[in-house]
């Protein structure tokens, strides 16, 4: 045998060699795991906190909302609302003038942004979203509150550490708001469905209501208290147009 044939017996060998081996792998890799193997660890989900703190009712020109404090979470946040609410914590008007001792701050307030959909918003001596009660408390985001459900309350602000005497209520689930608010209570079924008719009513271009929502009294209510008897019923709100 010469050299060349050597090299050309060798070169034709080895493929036929080589697929032999290679053909063999996927029998290899596609074997059943050992029995033996642990199962992948269970996610924790970790369950969302239940409001435990006073009952907030406030009674509107339109209806009641009853909302339950998270006061583990967002302790301070309920207690400054509670003060405004009582008239147990001074406040002083955005406009100036003395500071209020005694005085009961969301009674006689108006709901001066609604948004359908979305939320609407009160707490403001103005009435347009620049009031404050001549202070400012921190937040108090927990991060196992969201907003992932309807009905969340919580404080309006304008950055970081803004909390005054602003709320809103949810309609819907708005979970780009979390982190970023702080969640102080969770009102109840009926409630969001109120808080979809106040959302409704007509509004200017700032989505402030056309025909005032008011507040007629807030109601602190703790634990072995009875609710305040129910107002009378509201004078049905005027509805928005249709879109076109």
């Amino acid at each position: 045998m010469t050299l060349c044939n050597c090299r050309r017996t060798f070169s034709v060998a080895l493929p036929l060699a080589l697929c032999a081996a290679f053909a063999a792998l996927p029998a290899l890799t596609q074997s059943a795991p050992p029995p033996d193997l642990p199962d992948a660890p269970t996610p924790i989900v970790k369950a969302e906190p239940v409001p435990t703190g006073p009952t907030v009712v406030i009674d509107t020109s339109m209806g009641r909302l009853t909302c339950k404090t998270f006061d583990k979470q967002a302790p301070n946040a309920v207690a400054n609302f509670i003060g405004l609410a009582e008239g147990t914590k001074d406040w002083t008007a955005t406009s100036g003038g003395p500071k209020q001792h005694g005085k009961r701050f969301y009674d006689g307030l108006t709901f001066h942004r609604v948004i359908p959909g979305f939320m609407v918003q009160a707490g403001d001596t103005v009435g347009d979203g620049t009031g404050d009660p001549g202070y400012f408390i921190n937040d108090e985001i927990d991060p196992a509150l969201t907003f992932s459900v309807p009905g969340r309350l919580a404080y309006a602000n304008s950055g970081p550490n803004t909390n005054g005497s602003q709320f809103f209520i949810t309609e819907a689930a708005v979970d780009e708001l979390s982190g970023h608010y702080t969640i102080f209570g969770q009102c109840d079924a009926h409630s969001v469905l109120l808080v979809a008719s106040i959302a409704r009513v007509q509004r200017n271009s700032s989505d402030k209501p056309l025909s005032p929502v008011t507040i007629n009294r807030v109601t602190i209510v703790r634990e072995g208290q009875p609710m305040p008897p129910e107002p009378n019923p509201p004078a049905p709100a005027t509805p928005a147009p249709p879109a076109p």
